[in-house]
């Protein structure tokens, strides 16, 4: 998923600053925040509505005749991304679940649409990253998080329809995994792991948390026991090489020529990811414990990736990051809600409140509803890209917070 930053000038230098990184770096941007957020939020606000904005913003400015969506409004506009697509998908089925039915048929049509990214050469299947706006030309690298990340959104899909929608989402779903388990992209290398993408440059956290997600929900749903033990398998491998014992989080990601370098920069995101994995693998396996690591990760997130000052998550950990990001924040709002949907404690909702409100603040055109790719999180220097998913994560983490509005 942070492939997209290679093609973007602004984002490319913050993941080159990334590189050079080791365990002794430090929260960064503001990081590290220890005093509880407001309770509840100063002002009360309407998430569904929020969310019907985001969504308006979306259908006027993004969305083509053919149910894709531009990458962005600039750069991008003749663009279309695969994980773009998918997160509006992802977005448009919260929306649905908070009781607007009128995002179905948007959903079910881009659900469509996404047969052009599938690599129909290859028997083992899989998407590609790209196509034109029309659905022609897939090409490029297959990656590993988009291809999980596309399950888990189908399986959300999967649960609000009905006949033989329901039938395909779960088909498809299915097919991802299989891709991930068949792709040749987990080996030894590093102790195991998925690379992030065909070209094997690294392997990431958030790659393999997608996928573990993927695969522990794939034998809830199924109980096939091919999606228990890969669920095993990744889960295993994430805790014994990527987990960071001092901080309670989940480092970057491995590489190195075969070294086994490590990037001990902490992502939102990517811990987001894994407390979400925990709690489905908990449940896949009938073991408690996993939502007591999963509360854990919740409760380092909010001492280390924290922003005590505004009140919202930090992009990461590396201290020349200072700006925030709809999406990759946005994630952060996510696990707090799924934490809340597991345990009833109200803080891990006020956490999600008040990290929407803070991107608010940051990041949101309050003229035109639309989401800027990153500002500081007093609104200033705001890059000038609308990016696609940074509106599709946005409608979609409001539209989860609506069902818990008072």
């Amino acid at each position: 998923m942070k492939k997209i930053l290679l093609g973007l000038v602004a984002v490319t230098s913050i993941l080159t600053a990334s590189c050079s990184k080791d365990k002794q770096v430090t929260p960064g941007g503001g990081g590290g925040g220890t005093t509880p957020p407001v309770v509840p939020p100063v002002t009360t606000v309407n998430h569904l509505d929020l969310a019907k904005e985001t969504r308006n913003f979306i259908s006027n400015n993004l969305l083509t005749s053919n149910f894709s969506y531009r990458a962005n409004t600039t750069s991008n506009a003749n663009s279309c991304f695969e994980w773009y697509n998918v997160s509006q998908i992802y977005a448009d089925a919260a929306l649905v679940a908070a009781g607007d039915a009128s995002a179905l048929p948007y959903m079910n049509k881009t659900f469509q649409f996404m047969e052009g990214f599938w690599d129909k050469a290859d028997m083992r299947g899989g998407y590609f990253a790209s196509v034109n706006l029309n659905g022609t030309g897939a090409a490029g690298d297959k990656y590993v998080d988009d291809n999980g990340l596309t399950g888990m959104v189908y399986l959300e899909a999967y649960e609000i329809t009905s006949g033989a929608d329901k039938a395909a989402y779960l088909a498809k779903a299915k097919a991802c995994a299989d891709w991930l388990i068949n792709s040749g992209l987990w080996d030894n290398t590093y102790g195991g792991g998925f690379w992030w993408n065909t070209a094997k440059p690294d392997k990431p956290t958030q790659s393999n948390g997608v996928a573990m997600q993927l695969f522990a929900k794939l034998y809830t749903i199924t109980g096939e026991t091919i999606y228990r033990d890969w669920a095993t398998q990744v889960n295993n491998w994430l805790r014994n090489t990527m987990y960071d014992s001092a901080s309670g989080l989940y480092i970057w990601k491995i590489d190195g020529g075969g070294a086994g370098t490590k990037h001990f920069e902490k992502f939102t995101y990517d811990n987001a990811v894994i407390l979400e994995a925990d709690i489905l693998y908990g449940q896949a396996i009938n073991d408690a414990s996993y939502l007591a690591k999963a509360q854990a990760i919740g409760n380092a997130m909010n001492a280390v990736l924290w922003n005590a000052l505004y009140k919202g998550y930090i992009f990461n950990t590396d201290p020349t990051q200072t700006r925030v990001n709809p999406a990759w924040c946005g994630w952060g709002s996510q696990g707090m809600i799924r934490l809340y949907e597991q345990d009833k404690d109200e803080k891990w909702l006020t956490y999600a409140r008040n990290n929407i409100a803070a991107l608010n603040k940051a990041t949101r055109n309050a003229d035109s509803k639309a989401y800027y790719f990153f500002a500081s999180f007093d609104g200033s220097n705001r890059s000038p890209e609308i990016e696609g998913v940074d509106q599709a994560w946005m409608q979609r983490v409001q539209a989860m917070m609506a069902k818990y509005d008072k």
